[in-house]
């Protein structure tokens, strides 16, 4: 093991895009079924980590966006993981309901 993967980033040290914003997939933390993905900026992972409940970028409506705030469906964040190059993030979540807009559990629900 290198030095970078012994020791643990802080928030500012996330590599984010261009755009300041990096993915971040979203975990069942008890199910393990990948549940969705969606962007973060510097600000929403300080909120993520502060109120321990999921935060996002969203690109469409250019805002924050606190997951559940119009469904209910909070995230409630256990643990927040970043992958071996600190350019994507991996959240461990006990969902309070489904996770994607169409009330399916996982945004990932179709096949090709």
């Amino acid at each position: 093991m290198n030095d970078f993967e012994r020791e643990q980033l802080t928030p500012d040290q996330v590599r984010f895009n261009e755009q300041g914003l990096v993915p971040c997939i979203v975990q069942d933390a008890d199910t393990k079924d990948v549940l969705m993905m969606a962007w973060m900026n510097a600000e929403s992972l300080a909120l993520t980590l502060e109120q321990r409940t999921t935060w996002f970028w969203t690109r469409s409506r250019q805002k924050l966006w606190h997951k559940g705030e119009e469904s209910g469906n909070v995230q409630q964040l256990v643990e927040l993981r970043y992958d071996c190059d600190a350019d994507t993030l991996l959240a461990l979540v006990k969902p309070a309901g489904p996770a994607c807009h169409t009330g399916n559990t996982t945004c990932f629900y179709r096949s090709f």
